[in-house]
């Protein structure tokens, strides 16, 4: 956890633990407790993400029908370096879709809030997810939530209204919902209203904001200004339209998609992928899938067996191949394996170190190679690279592991204080920056913070500053 309190308006980090480690804290888990079990009702797994796959049956067509016309990282895709469809391409979905233009739209934006699509380089290219999609529930599940968590993003709040309340609803809205999953029905807007009222009303007192000039007497802190009721419906609309809750007759209900997501947030557990059987018999990245739910000892047992069972240069190679893939977690159990490997590995990395996305990995890996001590290899990252890594892990920990992991993740950051870590994960230009800021906003019990967070994740997403 951080060191700071909701009235340190620097946002202060504690000091990072070494980068090196930040790899490893996918599979790293702590005492296990009993798996909570869902609210009585709830649907099963398969249940829920053929939900997920409805609601988010357009933005995989117009994602699959991108890869398929248009080809992953072509130019003629995106019109600008944030990979928002150019025109051209546009209306040729339009047609070869028979949709409309703002529904092709609509659909790409959607995709990329659910890590359907990907941005590399300016460019866009499918995500694991959609590779995943027809097979993996939990890859489904898991991007619904990624959609979930950011519908402030896929529904921009109408204009006329003032940012500050806006922030102020959406920070103030997991408590509505959490008060509509315990309700476990329809619940009137008024009364939401009322608790929306209040919520913003205890944010607003929470806020450290020194007046400096004299004042006769103290004040107690005003009830919201601006009338609620817009932002609201606004942010019930938002919600409806992810598929999260439905809202009409002047009440709202969560969905049975809603009432799973906002269960789990408020376990903070996650949706993990079982592991597979055979590991010895699995391709790479299906043993580094069966590996994550391991500790790191008996992690590295299966890596042995699987390595003994194969040629070194073919495994490595292809341990490789799955590091280049867009799960970030099996980018780094990637790594881990090739620890294992050793030095018959190196010449492998050494030839990868000028890979974008392996090139801290693989510096990593080679430090420790050399004698380097694992607390210490993180110094041979430029601040770019520690940077860009921190963001890959972030990326795996919100694909893979639980909301309090994510929150601890930020312990592992170069950057003394959450100002600066978010103005330098916004230059570096990871492809999941958006999702990993949307998650932590949202995971991060500090609402000063998760603000600063969802407001930098916000400006990412539009391209602003």
């Amino acid at each position: 956890m951080t060191s700071r309190t909701p009235r340190d308006s620097r946002l202060r980090l504690v000091r990072p633990r070494p980068l090196a480690a930040a790899p490893r804290a996918v599979n790293q888990r702590r005492t296990r407790r009993p798996a909570p079990r869902p609210p009585e009702g709830t649907p099963a797994p398969a249940e829920l993400a053929g939900m997920a796959r409805s609601e988010l049956a357009g933005a995989v067509r117009v994602a699959r029908w991108a890869d398929t016309a248009l080809g992953p990282g072509r130019a003629d895709a995106t019109a600008d370096g944030k990979a928002v469809l150019s025109d051209a391409a546009v209306e040729r979905a339009a047609r070869e879709l028979g949709l409309s233009p703002a529904q092709v739209r609509a659909d790409w934006d959607t995709a990329r809030l659910a890590g359907l699509v990907e941005v590399h380089g300016g460019r866009a290219r499918p995500g694991w997810r959609l590779r995943a999609w027809d097979r993996d529930d939990s890859a489904v599940l898991r991007g619904w939530v990624a959609l979930f968590d950011a519908w402030s993003l896929a529904h921009p709040e109408p204009t006329g209204q003032e940012p500050a309340a806006v922030a102020e609803v959406v920070s103030a809205m997991p408590q509505v919902l959490s008060f509509l999953q315990l309700s476990a029905g329809p619940v009137p807007v008024e009364q939401l209203l009322d608790l929306l009222e209040q919520r913003v009303t205890e944010l607003r007192t929470e806020r450290c904001e020194i007046t400096y000039a004299p004042r006769p007497e103290p004040k107690q802190p005003e009830a919201p200004d601006a009338p609620l009721a817009p932002l609201l419906d606004w942010a019930l609309r938002a919600l409806a339209a992810v598929g999260a809750l439905t809202y009409g007759d002047g009440q709202a209900t969560l969905t049975p998609l809603g009432n799973w997501a906002v269960w789990v947030k408020l376990e903070q557990i996650c949706v993990a992928a079982q592991s597979p059987a055979g590991n010895i018999e699995a391709s790479a990245e299906e043993m580094l899938r069966g590996c994550a739910q391991l500790r790191p000892h008996a992690a590295r047992a299966e890596y042995r067996a699987w390595l003994a069972a194969r040629p070194v240069a073919g495994a490595v190679s292809e341990l490789l191949r799955a590091a280049r893939g867009d799960d970030a977690l099996l980018r780094g159990l990637a790594f881990e394996a090739l620890r294992v490997v050793g030095a018959p590995a190196e010449p492998d990395v050494r030839a990868v170190v000028d890979e974008p996305a392996l090139r801290p990995y693989a510096l990593l890996w080679l430090a420790e190679h050399d004698g380097v001590d694992p607390e210490d290899a993180h110094e041979v990252l430029t601040r770019e690279e520690a940077t860009w890594l921190w963001v890959d892990t972030a990326a795996a920990v919100a694909d893979h592991g639980e909301a309090s992991m994510l929150v601890r993740h930020l312990e592992s950051a170069v950057q003394p204080t959450v100002p600066e870590l978010l103005e330098e994960v916004r230059a570096v230009g990871h492809p999941r920056t958006v999702q990993v800021l949307v998650a932590l906003a949202a995971a991060h019990p500090d609402p000063a913070l998760a603000k600063a967070v969802r407001r930098a994740a916000f400006q990412v997403h539009t391209g602003g500053h």
